[in-house]
């Protein structure tokens, strides 16, 4: 089990967690002042940024590279936001849902409705389109590996399959898979809407009805429990993996009827 060794402040929901030259990078749902940023080291709330026109975020991630955010927005649309505030946006025409970036410092955009990897420039020239296995219901998240295959995690919560999946470079073939039917064993996932993968290819997954964070090795096979529901206070919704302090962040929100109501962010050592 992953040892809990710090959480950010509870406020309203959170879309996402990064990290980026240095500052925790952390999304949340509302009007203004989305994006608080805070020290890696103190975890003090640095500053404030605003993502202008945005209308439901769904992910973040960042690319140290381009020194630059990209954040998903079901507005059809990407926004790109850099290290100095400026943002910028690109048309996704699809819903994009999860978002990655491969070892070329390309944006991976997951599209579940239409099952479709779009994978963009940093300023958002579309560079090509995936169509996943008919057997890959509803995509929320995919990773692509050093070797050119990617890791997808799929199925909502009315669908009657929640695997991972690890899916070949052409997209056509599934390669490896961990799970199935929904439930609560080893096995089993009910709604995995998130992944992290690291350095050895181990895959880290966020199987949020469950309200835990699952290991698989890099063959997709159940290694343990890196976070519990007991060391959660919600579900699981967003992970980002700093490889070379070996920290999950984890973005936990709480989900009622009628919506999410509020978040934050745990960080474990793994």
């Amino acid at each position: 089990m992953g040892q809990l060794v710090h959480t950010l402040p509870e406020g309203e929901p959170v879309a996402g967690v990064t990290l980026l030259a240095g500052e925790i990078y952390l999304l949340r749902w509302k009007e203004r002042d989305q994006v608080e940023v805070y020290d890696v080291i103190t975890y003090r709330l640095q500053r404030r940024l605003t993502v202008p026109n945005a209308r439901h975020f769904t992910d973040m991630t960042s690319c140290e590279h381009s020194r630059c955010m990209y954040i998903s927005d079901n507005d059809n649309c990407v926004h790109r936001l850099d290290v100095q505030g400026a943002v910028t946006r690109w048309a996704v025409n699809h819903s994009p849902e999860g978002l990655s970036v491969n070892a070329v410092h390309n944006v991976l955009v997951t599209c579940p409705r239409v099952r479709k990897i779009n994978e963009f420039s940093s300023h958002g020239d579309l560079l090509r389109k995936l169509t996943l296995p008919d057997d890959v219901i509803r995509p929320l998240h995919a990773i692509q590996t050093r070797s050119g295959q990617f890791i997808v995690c799929h199925g909502g919560a009315a669908d009657p399959v929640h695997r991972v999946c690890m899916i070949s470079a052409d997209g056509r073939q599934i390669v490896h898979s961990h799970g199935g039917q929904p439930g609560s064993g080893t096995d089993q996932y009910v709604v995995p809407v998130h992944l992290a993968v690291d350095d050895n290819e181990f895959v880290f997954v966020a199987d949020r009805l469950n309200r835990r964070v699952t290991l698989l090795s890099p063959t997709l096979e159940y290694v343990r429990q890196v976070a519990s529901r007991d060391q959660l206070k919600g579900e699981p919704w967003r992970l980002y993996l700093d490889t070379r302090q070996r920290l999950l962040y984890v973005a936990v929100s709480e989900y009622e009827e009628g919506g999410l109501r509020g978040g934050y962010a745990a960080v474990f050592s793994v």
